[in-house]
């Protein structure tokens, strides 16, 4: 189902202390880089309208959060969520986050968590290569979690999610073992993880949720 259209930010608000673009990143991202502080850093790769960044970075203020949308007017709408909401501790970034996953930018071990929800599922094996949970990806989100970090994945295509199950088990096994996050009952239009839940629990479309908990060498 393609995206609706969106309306663009009022032109009087400013986005700049939520937006970045990609020259604007510093060299290593980390909570200092970013926001002046060290607390706990979460990424969101694929924001879409912000609903989860939004929500998740007002539910915990004691955590930073940093969304990275490749679609430069859904970052541009999400950043201005969290302007809108004075989020102090969320910032969006409005690029391609494979150019991120790397040693140089975001070190070994740093990250809280990892948030994959909804990514596009490049429906052509050829194209798989693509997905966000690529086999050089995987690799990476195990390398930037800290022990005890989470990766949260969900999807609604079955085949991207039982394919992701397996090569997480079979490249990435420090990981553990995926577990199984239970869907909650929404109490208002826009109680859900992201627009796409939303949507998926409308048409009712079943939702595959998992995450995963970084381990040491033994388990």
């Amino acid at each position: 189902m393609p995206r609706a259209a969106l309306r663009k930010p009022r032109p009087d608000l400013d986005l700049k202390p939520w937006l970045l673009q990609p020259e604007q990143l510093p060299s290593v991202l980390s909570s200092r880089s970013l926001f002046a502080n060290d607390r706990p850093l979460e990424m969101e790769i694929g924001s879409g309208k912000g609903l989860f960044i939004q929500t998740a970075s007002a539910g915990q203020p004691d955590h930073n959060f940093l969304g990275i949308e490749i679609a430069k007017k859904y970052a541009a709408h999400a950043s201005a969520r969290l302007a809108r909401a004075g989020q102090t501790n969320a910032k969006m970034l409005a690029g391609d986050a494979t150019p991120l996953l790397t040693p140089a930018r975001v070190a070994d071990e740093s990250l809280e968590a990892i948030h994959v929800y909804f990514p596009d599922p490049w429906w052509k094996k050829r194209h798989r290569k693509r997905r966000v949970l690529s086999e050089s990806n995987v690799r990476q989100f195990s390398r930037m979690l800290r022990l005890g970090g989470r990766l949260h994945f969900w999807t609604d295509v079955l085949d991207y999610f039982e394919l992701t199950v397996e090569l997480i088990a079979e490249i990435a096994p420090e990981l553990g073992v995926p577990l199984p996050e239970k869907q909650r009952e929404s109490t208002h239009d826009l109680d859900f993880h992201t627009h796409f839940e939303r949507r998926s629990r409308r048409l009712g479309i079943p939702v595959y949720r998992v995450r995963y908990v970084k381990r040491g060498p033994t388990g």
